[in-house]
């Protein structure tokens, strides 16, 4: 690896830190930018993941103040989003990628979709104050499950998926939800970085060079989503989530 390549991979890492800390789909910077420096897809994938996972991590501690009180939820959920994550990381070493790729788009866009029509939506599934316990129960965990699996699957816009799914079952500000979907991301960080480590092509160098940048982009992007007014923050996310399901479906029907 050349030393542009290098500086390459260093600003995605830093710029996908902190689109992940806000957003999510910052692995739609580092993933193009592997590619861009020769590496075969299904590597590129696999590094990509282990390479945004320590990011997350710094985006909890910078969105911390928000997860205070929520301690035994994330019990709660925490063995729904490991298994989730580990069925989606078996799910990618072991099955073909095309038809998976060709739903992504969809799910993200409906993602951004249901966290733009949130309230809407809320009166036809029950606002979260108005099921019964158990109920309630059964949609976060069922959120959670889904959102994991894919994460472990193909992390791009994973934070959108989790925003809007937390956000439908949870009556909790956006700020609150931000911060647990940043703790979530990071446990199926870890699920990612212990399996992919074991039995995935992955490109050390890249992940040395980038893993480091979405640390600190992580962090600075948790500082930033937690100063921005819930409407505006909503509105970045959705923005953004329709962006990153558009360019999805361009390239899983083009091929590039």
């Amino acid at each position: 690896m050349g030393w542009g390549e290098a500086a390459l991979l260093l600003i995605a890492g830093l710029a996908a830190g902190m689109v992940n800390a806000i957003a999510g789909g910052g692995s739609l910077i580092t993933f193009p930018s592997m590619l861009a420096i020769g590496m075969p897809p299904v590597a590129a994938n696999v590094s990509n993941a282990l390479s945004v996972a320590p990011g997350y991590a710094s985006s909890v501690v910078g969105s911390r103040a928000d997860l205070a009180g929520q301690g035994r939820r994330v019990l709660r959920v925490l063995p729904t989003a490991l298994f989730g994550a580990l069925c989606g990381c078996v799910l990618l070493l072991n099955t073909p990628r095309r038809v998976f790729d060709f739903v992504v788009p969809f799910l993200v866009i409906g993602a951004a979709l249901t966290l733009a029509f949130q309230a809407k939506l809320r009166g036809l599934v029950g606002h979260p104050q108005e099921v019964s316990p158990k109920r309630a129960t059964v949609m976060l965990h069922t959120a959670v499950f889904l959102c994991a699996l894919y994460g472990g699957y193909f992390n791009a816009a994973l934070g959108v998926l989790l925003v809007a799914g937390l956000a439908l079952v949870l009556d909790e500000t956006l700020a609150r939800v931000s911060a647990l979907k940043n703790l979530l991301s990071a446990l199926v960080g870890v699920v990612t970085i212990l399996v992919y480590s074991a039995f995935g092509p992955v490109n050390w160098a890249a992940v040395a060079v980038i893993a480091p940048a979405t640390v600190v982009g992580g962090y600075l992007g948790a500082r930033v989503a937690r100063k921005l007014p819930a409407n505006i923050l909503r509105a970045v996310i959705v923005t953004f989530g329709i962006t990153v399901g558009a360019y999805l479906f361009v390239r899983a029907t083009t091929g590039r």
